[in-house]
Protein backbone atom coordinates (compact mmCIF):
# COMPACT_ATOMS: atom_id res chain seq x y z
CA UNK A 1 0.00 0.00 0.00
CA UNK A 2 0.87 3.55 -0.66
CA UNK A 3 -0.55 6.47 -0.51
CA UNK A 4 -0.66 9.05 -3.37
CA UNK A 5 -2.55 11.83 -2.46
CA UNK A 6 -4.61 13.52 -0.24
CA UNK A 7 -7.00 16.88 -0.50
CA UNK A 8 -7.95 18.17 2.89
CA UNK A 9 -10.65 21.02 3.28
CA UNK A 10 -11.43 22.15 7.04
CA UNK A 11 -8.42 20.58 8.48
CA UNK A 12 -6.54 22.60 11.48
CA UNK A 13 -6.28 26.19 9.10
CA UNK A 14 -5.57 24.81 5.87
CA UNK A 15 -7.36 26.66 2.89
CA UNK A 16 -9.52 24.34 1.44
CA UNK A 17 -8.18 21.89 -0.76
CA UNK A 18 -5.42 21.78 0.61
CA UNK A 19 -2.87 19.27 -1.27
CA UNK A 20 -0.20 17.21 -0.88
CA UNK A 21 0.86 14.47 -4.05
CA UNK A 22 3.37 11.86 -3.70
CA UNK A 23 3.97 10.85 -7.44
CA UNK A 24 6.31 12.58 -9.19
CA UNK A 25 5.91 14.75 -11.23
CA UNK A 26 8.51 16.29 -13.21
CA UNK A 27 10.81 14.46 -15.87
CA UNK A 28 12.35 11.02 -14.59
CA UNK A 29 15.97 10.31 -15.05
CA UNK A 30 18.12 7.22 -14.64
CA UNK A 31 20.08 9.03 -11.37
CA UNK A 32 16.35 9.70 -10.73
CA UNK A 33 14.69 6.13 -10.70
CA UNK A 34 18.30 5.14 -8.53
CA UNK A 35 18.18 7.97 -5.94
CA UNK A 36 15.29 10.14 -5.51
CA UNK A 37 12.31 7.40 -6.32
CA UNK A 38 10.46 4.20 -5.78
CA UNK A 39 8.54 2.23 -8.65
CA UNK A 40 5.21 0.62 -7.45
CA UNK A 41 4.37 -0.52 -10.27
CA UNK A 42 5.06 -0.16 -13.68
CA UNK A 43 5.18 3.45 -14.81
CA UNK A 44 4.12 4.52 -11.32
CA UNK A 45 6.82 6.24 -9.14
CA UNK A 46 6.50 7.99 -5.64
CA UNK A 47 9.03 9.67 -4.03
CA UNK A 48 11.69 8.09 -1.03
CA UNK A 49 11.97 11.44 0.36
CA UNK A 50 9.80 14.62 0.93
CA UNK A 51 10.27 17.75 2.13
CA UNK A 52 8.12 20.95 4.04
CA UNK A 53 10.15 23.51 4.64
CA UNK A 54 8.92 27.45 5.23
CA UNK A 55 9.00 30.08 7.84
CA UNK A 56 8.09 29.37 11.53
CA UNK A 57 4.18 29.11 11.60
CA UNK A 58 4.02 28.78 8.22
CA UNK A 59 2.23 25.20 8.44
CA UNK A 60 5.03 22.47 7.98
CA UNK A 61 3.56 20.92 11.19
CA UNK A 62 -0.19 20.90 9.87
CA UNK A 63 1.31 19.02 6.85
CA UNK A 64 2.94 16.54 8.56
CA UNK A 65 -0.30 15.97 10.95
CA UNK A 66 -2.62 15.60 8.01
CA UNK A 67 0.03 12.88 6.57
CA UNK A 68 0.12 11.56 10.02
CA UNK A 69 -4.00 11.29 9.55
CA UNK A 70 -4.19 9.87 6.37
CA UNK A 71 -1.74 6.83 7.52
CA UNK A 72 -3.43 6.28 10.63
CA UNK A 73 -6.68 5.28 8.81
CA UNK A 74 -5.12 3.48 6.25
CA UNK A 75 -3.09 1.55 9.06
CA UNK A 76 -5.30 1.24 11.93
CA UNK A 77 -8.61 2.28 10.12
CA UNK A 78 -9.17 5.27 13.08
CA UNK A 79 -8.47 8.55 14.01
CA UNK A 80 -7.70 9.26 17.27
CA UNK A 81 -5.96 10.76 20.30
CA UNK A 82 -4.41 13.69 17.92
CA UNK A 83 -4.45 17.43 18.79
CA UNK A 84 -6.35 18.80 16.33
CA UNK A 85 -10.51 19.12 16.09
CA UNK A 86 -12.28 16.51 13.82
CA UNK A 87 -15.06 17.97 13.23
CA UNK A 88 -16.66 18.87 9.38
CA UNK A 89 -13.05 17.61 8.01
CA UNK A 90 -12.76 16.13 4.81
CA UNK A 91 -10.87 13.79 3.36
CA UNK A 92 -10.27 12.63 -0.38
CA UNK A 93 -7.16 10.06 -0.03
CA UNK A 94 -6.11 8.03 -2.96
CA UNK A 95 -3.80 5.51 -2.39
CA UNK A 96 -1.88 2.13 -4.36
CA UNK A 97 -2.20 -1.71 -3.41
CA UNK A 98 -2.27 -4.66 -5.18
CA UNK A 99 -2.77 -3.58 -8.64
CA UNK A 100 -5.42 -1.08 -7.91
CA UNK A 101 -5.68 2.49 -7.77
CA UNK A 102 -7.99 4.18 -4.91
CA UNK A 103 -10.13 6.80 -4.00
CA UNK A 104 -11.35 7.23 -0.47
CA UNK A 105 -13.34 10.01 0.31
CA UNK A 106 -14.65 10.82 4.19
CA UNK A 107 -15.94 13.71 6.37
CA UNK A 108 -15.08 12.86 9.93
CA UNK A 109 -16.43 14.60 13.22
CA UNK A 110 -15.87 14.50 16.78
CA UNK A 111 -17.46 11.11 18.64
CA UNK A 112 -20.18 12.59 21.01
CA UNK A 113 -18.73 10.89 24.14
CA UNK A 114 -15.58 12.26 25.66
CA UNK A 115 -12.89 10.09 23.86
CA UNK A 116 -10.68 11.58 21.61
CA UNK A 117 -11.56 10.26 18.39
CA UNK A 118 -13.03 10.70 14.90
CA UNK A 119 -16.26 9.73 13.74
CA UNK A 120 -16.93 8.65 9.63
CA UNK A 121 -19.36 10.05 8.06
CA UNK A 122 -20.42 9.59 4.20
CA UNK A 123 -17.78 7.75 3.26
CA UNK A 124 -17.36 6.50 -0.34
CA UNK A 125 -14.55 4.39 -1.86
CA UNK A 126 -14.08 3.72 -5.67
CA UNK A 127 -11.27 1.64 -7.28
CA UNK A 128 -9.88 0.79 -10.45
CA UNK A 129 -6.85 -1.32 -12.36
CA UNK A 130 -3.79 0.27 -12.82
CA UNK A 131 -2.47 0.08 -15.86
CA UNK A 132 1.01 1.82 -17.18
CA UNK A 133 -0.37 3.10 -20.12
CA UNK A 134 -2.54 5.18 -17.69
CA UNK A 135 0.36 5.95 -16.05
CA UNK A 136 -0.25 10.16 -16.74
CA UNK A 137 -4.12 10.31 -15.50
CA UNK A 138 -3.71 7.90 -11.88
CA UNK A 139 -5.97 11.00 -10.39
CA UNK A 140 -8.58 10.86 -13.70
CA UNK A 141 -12.19 10.36 -12.25
CA UNK A 142 -13.95 8.97 -14.89
CA UNK A 143 -12.10 5.68 -14.38
CA UNK A 144 -12.98 5.10 -10.69
CA UNK A 145 -16.01 2.60 -9.79
CA UNK A 146 -17.69 3.07 -6.18
CA UNK A 147 -17.60 0.30 -4.46
CA UNK A 148 -21.10 -0.72 -2.46
CA UNK A 149 -22.61 -3.16 -0.68
CA UNK A 150 -19.47 -3.53 1.78
CA UNK A 151 -21.04 -4.14 5.09
CA UNK A 152 -21.31 -2.05 8.21
CA UNK A 153 -18.94 -0.93 10.85
CA UNK A 154 -18.89 0.78 14.18
CA UNK A 155 -18.95 4.59 12.87
CA UNK A 156 -15.53 4.79 14.64
CA UNK A 157 -13.86 2.38 12.40
CA UNK A 158 -13.71 3.92 8.38
CA UNK A 159 -14.79 1.38 5.65
CA UNK A 160 -11.04 1.25 3.92
CA UNK A 161 -10.92 -1.98 6.12
CA UNK A 162 -13.24 -3.51 3.59
CA UNK A 163 -10.10 -2.79 1.19
CA UNK A 164 -7.46 -3.18 3.22
CA UNK A 165 -8.39 -5.89 5.50
CA UNK A 166 -5.84 -6.20 8.55
CA UNK A 167 -4.06 -3.35 11.02
CA UNK A 168 -0.27 -2.68 9.80
CA UNK A 169 2.21 0.17 10.72
CA UNK A 170 1.80 2.13 7.54
CA UNK A 171 3.92 4.94 8.95
CA UNK A 172 5.08 6.23 11.71
CA UNK A 173 4.96 10.04 13.08
CA UNK A 174 7.77 11.35 15.18
CA UNK A 175 6.61 15.19 16.11
CA UNK A 176 8.83 17.56 17.47
CA UNK A 177 8.35 17.31 20.68
CA UNK A 178 10.09 14.35 21.90
CA UNK A 179 8.39 11.74 23.96
CA UNK A 180 10.13 12.28 27.31
CA UNK A 181 9.94 9.66 30.48
CA UNK A 182 8.14 6.94 28.30
CA UNK A 183 11.17 7.44 25.02
CA UNK A 184 12.57 4.23 26.13
CA UNK A 185 9.47 2.21 26.41
CA UNK A 186 8.33 3.36 23.17
CA UNK A 187 12.28 2.41 22.17
CA UNK A 188 11.67 -1.72 23.64
CA UNK A 189 8.43 -1.72 22.55
CA UNK A 190 10.06 -1.30 18.69
CA UNK A 191 12.38 -3.31 19.00
CA UNK A 192 10.27 -6.29 19.93
CA UNK A 193 7.71 -5.36 17.26
CA UNK A 194 9.48 -4.44 14.83
CA UNK A 195 12.08 -7.58 15.24
CA UNK A 196 14.86 -5.25 15.45
CA UNK A 197 18.08 -7.02 16.80
CA UNK A 198 20.38 -6.14 19.50
CA UNK A 199 23.31 -5.59 17.35
CA UNK A 200 21.76 -2.79 15.64
CA UNK A 201 20.38 -0.99 18.74
CA UNK A 202 23.92 -1.24 19.71
CA UNK A 203 25.07 0.59 16.63
CA UNK A 204 22.56 3.13 17.07
CA UNK A 205 23.48 4.08 20.72
CA UNK A 206 27.06 4.12 19.56
CA UNK A 207 26.61 7.06 17.07
CA UNK A 208 24.88 9.46 19.92
CA UNK A 209 27.33 8.40 22.80
CA UNK A 210 29.79 6.28 23.00
CA UNK A 211 30.12 5.94 26.48
CA UNK A 212 27.23 3.90 26.69
CA UNK A 213 28.51 -0.08 26.51
CA UNK A 214 24.72 -1.47 27.73
CA UNK A 215 21.38 -0.84 27.93
CA UNK A 216 18.55 -3.28 28.51
CA UNK A 217 14.76 -3.38 29.85
CA UNK A 218 14.91 -4.72 33.33
CA UNK A 219 11.18 -4.04 33.59
CA UNK A 220 7.97 -1.37 32.43
CA UNK A 221 9.96 1.49 34.29
CA UNK A 222 13.64 0.01 34.84
CA UNK A 223 16.68 -0.40 33.18
CA UNK A 224 20.19 -1.72 32.88
CA UNK A 225 22.69 0.85 31.94
CA UNK A 226 26.27 0.13 31.60
CA UNK A 227 28.25 4.00 31.40
CA UNK A 228 31.56 4.16 31.21
CA UNK A 229 31.97 1.13 32.28
CA UNK A 230 29.71 1.45 35.03
CA UNK A 231 26.89 -0.66 35.42
CA UNK A 232 23.39 0.63 37.53
CA UNK A 233 19.81 0.18 37.40
CA UNK A 234 17.91 3.38 36.40
CA UNK A 235 13.99 4.21 36.47
CA UNK A 236 12.86 5.49 32.71
CA UNK A 237 12.77 9.15 34.47
CA UNK A 238 16.86 8.43 35.76
CA UNK A 239 17.34 7.40 32.52
CA UNK A 240 15.65 10.14 30.47
CA UNK A 241 17.75 13.19 32.95
CA UNK A 242 20.68 11.09 33.06
CA UNK A 243 21.56 11.27 29.16
CA UNK A 244 21.07 13.73 26.99
CA UNK A 245 18.14 14.84 25.24
CA UNK A 246 19.73 14.69 21.92
CA UNK A 247 20.66 11.34 22.49
CA UNK A 248 17.46 10.35 24.00
CA UNK A 249 15.85 11.58 21.07
CA UNK A 250 18.51 10.20 18.50
CA UNK A 251 18.37 6.40 19.72
CA UNK A 252 14.70 6.94 19.30
CA UNK A 253 14.37 8.29 16.31
CA UNK A 254 16.86 6.36 14.75
CA UNK A 255 15.28 3.00 15.84
CA UNK A 256 12.13 3.88 13.89
CA UNK A 257 14.28 4.54 11.22
CA UNK A 258 15.81 1.09 10.89
CA UNK A 259 12.35 -0.44 11.37
CA UNK A 260 11.05 1.95 8.77
CA UNK A 261 13.69 0.43 6.69
CA UNK A 262 13.39 -2.68 7.05
CA UNK A 263 9.96 -3.37 7.02
CA UNK A 264 9.01 -1.11 4.67
CA UNK A 265 6.57 1.47 6.10
CA UNK A 266 7.05 5.37 5.88
CA UNK A 267 8.87 7.65 8.92
CA UNK A 268 7.34 11.06 9.22
CA UNK A 269 9.73 13.88 11.19
CA UNK A 270 8.70 16.62 12.31
CA UNK A 271 11.69 19.08 12.42
CA UNK A 272 14.05 16.47 11.63
CA UNK A 273 17.15 18.77 12.63
CA UNK A 274 15.86 18.88 16.22
CA UNK A 275 18.52 18.46 18.43
CA UNK A 276 21.03 16.79 16.35
CA UNK A 277 23.99 17.51 14.01
CA UNK A 278 23.14 18.20 10.89
CA UNK A 279 25.88 14.93 9.38
CA UNK A 280 22.88 12.91 10.99
CA UNK A 281 20.46 14.59 9.03
CA UNK A 282 22.06 14.31 5.81
CA UNK A 283 22.98 10.61 7.03
CA UNK A 284 19.28 9.58 8.03
CA UNK A 285 18.03 11.40 4.36
CA UNK A 286 20.67 9.38 2.51
CA UNK A 287 19.40 6.23 4.23
CA UNK A 288 16.23 6.61 2.20
CA UNK A 289 18.34 7.11 -0.96
CA UNK A 290 20.00 4.12 -1.00
CA UNK A 291 18.42 1.14 -2.38
CA UNK A 292 20.28 -1.18 -0.64
CA UNK A 293 20.24 0.25 2.65
CA UNK A 294 15.75 1.26 1.81
CA UNK A 295 14.98 -2.02 -0.09
CA UNK A 296 11.15 -2.17 0.97
CA UNK A 297 10.68 1.11 -0.67
CA UNK A 298 10.14 3.05 2.72
CA UNK A 299 9.56 7.16 2.27
CA UNK A 300 10.83 9.11 4.46
CA UNK A 301 8.53 12.53 4.44
CA UNK A 302 9.76 15.41 6.91
CA UNK A 303 9.77 19.43 7.93
CA UNK A 304 12.96 21.24 8.28
CA UNK A 305 14.44 24.70 8.89
CA UNK A 306 18.12 23.54 7.74
CA UNK A 307 17.38 24.41 3.64
CA UNK A 308 21.11 22.98 3.14
CA UNK A 309 19.80 19.22 3.43
CA UNK A 310 17.81 19.74 -0.21
CA UNK A 311 21.01 20.13 -1.51
CA UNK A 312 20.95 16.31 -1.16
CA UNK A 313 18.06 16.22 -3.61
CA UNK A 314 18.22 15.98 -7.21
CA UNK A 315 14.78 16.77 -7.58
CA UNK A 316 12.21 19.48 -7.22
CA UNK A 317 8.83 17.97 -7.27
CA UNK A 318 9.68 16.42 -3.52
CA UNK A 319 9.70 19.44 -1.57
CA UNK A 320 7.01 21.46 -0.70
CA UNK A 321 7.15 25.07 0.57
CA UNK A 322 4.64 25.96 3.05
CA UNK A 323 3.49 29.65 3.54
CA UNK A 324 0.23 31.15 5.79
CA UNK A 325 -1.72 34.11 4.82
CA UNK A 326 -4.90 33.53 6.83
CA UNK A 327 -5.00 30.28 5.86
CA UNK A 328 -2.31 27.57 5.18
CA UNK A 329 -1.62 26.49 2.08
CA UNK A 330 1.48 24.62 -0.12
CA UNK A 331 3.67 25.55 -2.92
CA UNK A 332 5.55 22.98 -5.24
CA UNK A 333 9.18 23.95 -5.76
CA UNK A 334 9.04 22.05 -9.49
CA UNK A 335 5.47 23.31 -10.37
CA UNK A 336 4.87 27.07 -8.77
CA UNK A 337 8.83 28.39 -9.02
CA UNK A 338 11.13 28.71 -12.11
CA UNK A 339 13.95 27.95 -10.82
CA UNK A 340 17.39 27.13 -12.70
CA UNK A 341 18.16 23.51 -11.36
CA UNK A 342 21.95 23.81 -11.82
CA UNK A 343 21.32 25.96 -9.27
CA UNK A 344 21.53 24.82 -4.97
CA UNK A 345 18.35 24.92 -3.65
CA UNK A 346 19.84 26.33 -0.64
CA UNK A 347 21.38 29.72 -2.29
CA UNK A 348 17.90 29.82 -3.35
CA UNK A 349 16.22 29.76 -0.06
CA UNK A 350 18.98 32.44 1.26
CA UNK A 351 18.39 35.21 -1.60
CA UNK A 352 14.44 34.25 -0.48
CA UNK A 353 13.86 32.86 -4.01
CA UNK A 354 11.06 31.23 -2.48
CA UNK A 355 9.60 34.21 -0.22
CA UNK A 356 10.73 32.15 2.99
CA UNK A 357 12.95 34.77 4.63
CA UNK A 358 13.18 35.34 8.32
CA UNK A 359 11.50 39.47 8.33
CA UNK A 360 14.82 41.17 8.44
CA UNK A 361 13.00 45.02 9.89
CA UNK A 362 11.27 42.71 12.73
CA UNK A 363 14.45 41.56 13.73
CA UNK A 364 15.92 45.49 13.37
CA UNK A 365 12.93 46.77 15.45
CA UNK A 366 13.87 44.11 18.79
CA UNK A 367 17.43 45.11 18.18
CA UNK A 368 16.92 48.90 18.40
CA UNK A 369 14.31 48.11 20.89
CA UNK A 370 17.20 46.33 23.03
CA UNK A 371 19.31 48.75 22.85
CA UNK A 372 17.24 51.56 24.49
Amino acid sequence: MKLLRVVASYFKNCRDNFMIDLISKSKRTSEDKEYELHEIDEGLYVYNTVAFVGKNASGKTTAVELLDCCYSILGEFRVENKTYQYDHVTLDIIFYHEGMIYRYFTKLEADASLENKAVFTDQHIFQKKYYKSRSKSVYDERDFKEMEDLGSLPEDTSIVFFVLKKKQTRALYFDSEGKGASTYQLLFKALRNYKISTEVLADIIHIFDENICGLQMVDDNNYKLLYKAEQKIVSDTELVHLLSSGTTKGILLYTMAAASLQMGFDLIIDEIENHFHKTLVENLISFYKDKMVNRNKAALLFTTHYCEVLDLFNRRDNIWISKSKEKVYLENMYENFDIRTELLKSNQFNSNAFDTAVNYEELMNLKRKLME
